[in-house]
């Protein structure tokens, strides 16, 4: 069995503001860079064999401190980069739906069949997403654990591809991974098991041990 630890980036100005993030380097804010340090505490007695970004700044800066707490090399992975968000990026909802409210109303609808205009076709995503956390497993080996950090709409599209959800089901499935939360999955030939979702360090800590 290997285990793979799902961490979403640290906060970033734009998510803040509850702004669209896809494609565009956006810096982290102060709670970013403590959520950043509080990861890298966890990880430096986690049992990592590995750590793995997102090539976004916004993902490195949050992986290269837990890399450095658990005396590895921080891993880079074209494939983890966030969904292309096109005319979207940098809006809020409010801003889509005067700006285009018949795509806005369409994605809500189907975020899948109707993406956001001008971006990335969500089935694509997930099948770079999901062909970088099958290669990154195989390179962890038998009983290996690895930390991956990357990014809300890529992470809940992959899951729902590896735990056969349909991925038209995305948002409603997986609200949500919030900024330097814990979800971790295992993966034992061809099964996936969801072994925790979504859980702040502070109660990953609680629920499983300090450093399960």
């Amino acid at each position: 069995m290997i285990r793979l630890v799902l961490a979403r980036h640290g906060e970033t100005v734009w998510h803040k503001e509850n702004r669209y993030a896809g494609r565009t380097d956006v810096a982290l804010t102060e709670r970013g860079v403590s959520q950043a340090i509080h990861l890298a505490a966890w990880a430096r007695h986690a049992n990592l064999n590995a750590v793995w970004s997102s090539p976004l700044s916004r993902a490195r800066l949050t992986a290269l401190p837990a890399a450095e707490a658990a005396s590895l090399p921080l891993q880079v992975n074209e494939q983890l980069r966030e969904i292309d968000f096109g005319r979207a990026e940098g809006k809020t909802d409010a801003e889509m739906r005067i700006l285009f409210p018949e795509e806005r109303a369409a994605f809500v609808r189907d975020p899948v069949m109707h993406y956001l205009p001008d971006g990335e076709d969500p089935v694509r995503a997930a099948e770079r997403g999901t062909a970088a956390l099958h290669a990154i497993a195989e390179a962890s080996g038998e009983g290996g654990r690895a930390l991956i950090v990357a990014h809300n709409t890529l992470l809940r599209l992959v899951l729902c591809s590896l735990l056969g959800i349909p991925l038209a089901r995305y948002r409603s499935s997986f609200p949500s991974f919030g900024n330097g939360t814990i979800t971790e999955i295992a993966i034992s030939g061809s099964s996936v098991g969801l072994l925790s979702f979504n859980v702040p360090l502070t109660q990953y800590e609680e629920r499983y041990g300090e450093y399960a």
